[in-house]
């Protein structure tokens, strides 16, 4: 049996600047011993934790996808830890442990239109999410891909070089906006992530809506789902910013009788409606 709370060494391949205020960063690791990469899997909307000696760990989406070669995780600078992190090269060795937690319900999903709804640098397990339903053998089990990405300028959207190919992609409907253009030439939608929704109006009879995002968009998201008809049971969201140990012991995840390192990060709507509303 492993140790849970043991990492395994990753080096980071390469490192990417995701924004221009270059505080958002993505790695992409490899596994240095091979046992350790045939041991790893995964389904997205899962999670794991980088671990740097000395200075500690923390949990993060996994924003690649199964069947691509490195597991990459980007990164907002934000504290002492991930400040650490964005200082160290491309050839680094790190510490990884994971995978924890669910996933996104492809189950649910296949032979259904999927709805991704996402804003700022929570796009990391939706990019996973929509990397893995395009891949060849997959994308004929779901209709049609509708997404909706935001955020709060141009230079502030990640994965630039996909979102440009998704545009011109048949098999994704992509709808890119941001809080203000200024100036921006790249062809956007100006306005909030709600209201887009609105103005869009994806058809929900035979759909499910996938959200991630800050608080605050959640917070609108949600009603403008309920009105266009999606019902509480097909809409779902990740509370993976409330991971701590990763495996429901030490109980600082806990929302009610729910540890959301095991019973989630992904929830339905309609059980977050059941639990105490402090996430």
């Amino acid at each position: 049996m492993t140790n849970p709370w043991l990492p395994v060494p990753v080096r980071v391949d390469r490192i990417t600047i995701e924004n221009e205020a270059r505080d958002l960063k993505t790695f992409e690791l490899s596994f240095v011993n091979d046992a350790d990469r045939k041991a790893f899997s995964f389904i997205p909307g899962q999670f794991g934790f980088i671990s740097l000696s000395g200075v500690g760990e923390a949990p993060f989406g996994i924003a690649s996808a199964p069947h691509e070669e490195r597991v990459r995780y980007t990164v907002k600078k934000a504290g002492v830890f991930t400040a650490a992190l964005h200082e160290i090269d491309e050839g680094a060795v790190v510490g990884m442990r994971g995978p924890y937690g669910n996933w996104y319900p492809f189950d649910l999903m296949k032979g259904r239109d999927v709805v991704i709804v996402s804003g700022g640098f929570s796009f990391t397990t939706l990019r996973s999410t929509i990397v893995h339903m395009l891949g060849p053998e997959l994308r004929k089990d779901f209709g049609r891909l509708t997404v909706i990405y935001g955020a709060r300028s141009p230079g502030e959207l990640m994965y630039k070089d996909e979102l440009r190919a998704w545009e011109k992609s048949p098999d994704i409907e992509l709808t890119l906006c941001v809080d203000c253009l200024d100036g921006e030439c790249w062809p956007l939608t100006e306005g909030l992530v709600p209201n887009v929704l609105k103005q869009l109006a994806p058809d929900s009879g035979n759909a499910v809506a996938l959200v991630c995002g800050p608080p605050i968009m959640i917070r609108f998201t949600h009603p403008v789902l309920k009105e266009l008809g999606f019902p509480p049971d097909r809409v779902f969201l990740s509370l993976e910013n409330r991971m701590k140990c990763g495996i429901g012991k030490c109980g600082r995840c806990n929302i009610g009788e729910k540890y959301v390192c095991k019973d989630g990060p992904v929830f339905s709507y309609e059980q977050l409606l059941s639990l105490p509303a402090d996430y």
